[in-house]
């Protein structure tokens, strides 16, 4: 199997090293081969092809501005990559070398993002029962098309053709997402803006943003202006490995924040790529910023840096009402800029040494009736999905807030292997799976001595692609708790744009295949013999891709 792996990675680098070349040369041979990915739940490929030319329209339902919306888009590509003037229309009844998009005949088992695509020689017909089946459907035709329509600039001498197919398709799952991790290393807005087109290309519809951290807060709360004022810088950064004999730093201040007004831009730009932005606000742990910009947040009221290096820290909010009027503030800000049903709390690895030494948590430990410190975590996390739950909001947190017992309607996140979502399903409580050695994007892809820094582990794109989201210990009942899956990218060691895509890429690719696509019909080798027009399009797209994803299997 080793060399069948290596015969695909060095045809997919061979056809790599010569795209630039072949632009020029490129014909219709591209779009005869079908390479979808995520691979869709029924295809069957018939014979011809679609031709796409000047004449070509565009139609969509009348009145109908966001398949308008869609529908100009991929005219734009055409215009930019083909030099094809392809107009958008409201339709009129004639097919003949259009390309329709329609919501009119409504089938009950697309749901909301499924789609079914026609593609005859005389035209092409997208069909969905809402706007987000069209937008998946538009990125089936891109992965149809020869991979230069992802070009920014003119490709001569290709014909634009789409194979005749008949595809129905529908995800496998309602949750289908990709993590961001800003705190230890802030990503700019335009990036986080390409974090989303690429989410969007895979047909992944969660964006999961770590806004806070022990390292650094990235979201302005105009009540706190200290919070980035303060918490939003570090003095420092550590150079190399946590935990190494002699620790270095690199004497330089770092952070950055987003305003609320880059916030508002970057929630609107997913809504129109159909993908919705889960933001994360840490507590009660992972707090050192937040008590470096306010002291009396924590347990002791001694000043505290904002962290100038990775790994779990004893800072943690101490449970006074004053520090829930804190967090319920800076929650209500929170939330009138995420329209998202879920807000994203946390939980995970709250070190409660300061609760054990203190007298005054002590003593509300006992005032409550709590057994321990793992049932005041509890009761902080209940406390604060009340306040969520009252604004209409969900609370999702890490499998930690498992531990003494879990908040009423809770969703649980679990990374900590499959353990947490196991026991969250069978308590009828949904889950999201995010085990650290399938998805956690930040461990090495390749052998150690030919990849960037990581923070450790090896997860190779193949690992990654046989991950199964559903346990086998739940039954089927269980199992419909298990909301999906998704990958997550910490950036410990990831200080830049380019790293953080060469660490998600073309990983994101066997991801989007786990989520949306059958169980029964995932086949690494198939996927393989995928993957090189896929590596193709990526470079077109200006993704930094990791080209020895196929080295280690």
């Amino acid at each position: 199997m080793k060399i069948t792996y290596l015969l695909s990675f060095l045809i997919a680098i061979g056809m790599l090293s010569s795209c630039t070349s072949k632009q020029e040369k490129a014909t219709t041979a591209t779009s005869a081969v079908i390479s979808i990915i995520p691979k869709p739940v029924k295809l069957q490929k018939g014979e011809g092809s679609f031709l796409i030319n000047n004449d070509t329209k565009i139609l969509v339902d009348a009145g109908n501005e966001e398949l308008k919306k869609i529908a100009q888009t991929l005219a734009d590509q055409f215009q930019k990559a083909g030099n094809l003037t392809i107009k958008v229309e409201e339709n009129t009844g004639n097919t003949d070398n259009n390309i329709v998009f329609t919501l009119k005949t409504p089938q009950d088992s697309l749901g909301k993002e499924g789609y079914t695509l026609s593609v005859t020689d005389k035209g092409v017909t997208l069909k969905a029962n809402q706007a987000n089946g069209i937008f998946y459907g538009y990125q089936t035709i891109r992965q149809l098309l020869p991979t230069a329509i992802e070009s920014s600039g003119t490709v001569n001498s290709i014909t634009w053709s789409l194979p005749v197919v008949e595809i129905t398709d529908i995800p496998r799952f309602v949750w289908r997402g990709l993590h961001l991790d800003v705190s230890r290393h802030f990503m700019p807005k335009e990036f986080v803006k390409k974090y989303i087109d690429l989410l969007a290309f895979h047909k992944l519809n969660t964006f999961h943003w770590h806004l806070t951290d022990d390292q650094g807060w990235r979201i302005e709360i105009k009540k706190y202006p200290k919070l980035t004022e303060i918490g939003g810088w570090r003095k420092e950064t550590l150079i190399g490995h946590a935990g190494e004999k002699v620790e270095r730093f690199d004497g330089k201040r770092y952070g950055g924040f987003y305003t609320q007004e880059e916030i508002k831009e970057v929630v609107q730009y997913a809504k129109e790529h159909y993908i919705t932005v889960v933001p994360e606000i840490e507590m009660p742990g992972h707090a050192m910023a937040a008590i470096a910009a306010y002291p009396e947040l924590g347990v002791t009221g001694k000043p505290v840096e904002v962290g100038t290096k990775w790994g779990v820290f004893p800072d943690i909010f101490n449970a006074e009402d004053k520090t829930f009027s804190f967090l319920e503030d800076v929650l209500s800000e929170v939330i009138t800029l995420f329209p998202s049903e879920y807000i994203h709390v946390g939980g995970d690895e709250a070190i409660k040494d300061y609760w054990k030494t203190s007298p005054v948590i002590q003593k509300k430990i006992k005032d409550l009736k709590l057994k321990d410190e793992h049932e005041l975590q509890s009761y902080f996390i209940q406390r604060i999905e009340k306040f969520l739950n009252a604004k209409s909001k969900k609370l999702i947190g890490w499998d930690e807030i498992l531990e003494g017992g879990i908040a009423p309607n809770a969703t649980i996140m679990s990374w900590r292997g499959i353990e947490g979502g196991i026991a969250a399903a069978k308590a009828h409580h949904n889950a999201i799976m995010t085990p650290g050695d399938f998805v956690y994007f930040d461990h090495y892809q390749g052998p150690e001595k030919t990849e960037p820094l990581a923070i450790g582990g090896f997860l190779p794109l193949t690992k990654v692609y046989s991950y199964e989201p559903v346990p086998a210990e739940l039954s089927a009942e269980e199992s419909k708790y298990i909301l999906g899956a998704q990958a997550n990218l910490w950036t410990e060691y990831i200080e830049t744009p380019a790293h953080a895509e060469y660490m998600v890429f073309p990983r994101a690719s066997a991801l989007a295949e786990v989520v949306w696509s059958p169980k029964e019909q995932k086949n690494w080798d198939d996927f393989a013999k995928r993957i090189p027009q896929q590596l193709e399009r990526y470079k077109y797209l200006n993704v930094n891709y990791a080209k020895t994803a196929f080295d280690g299997k």
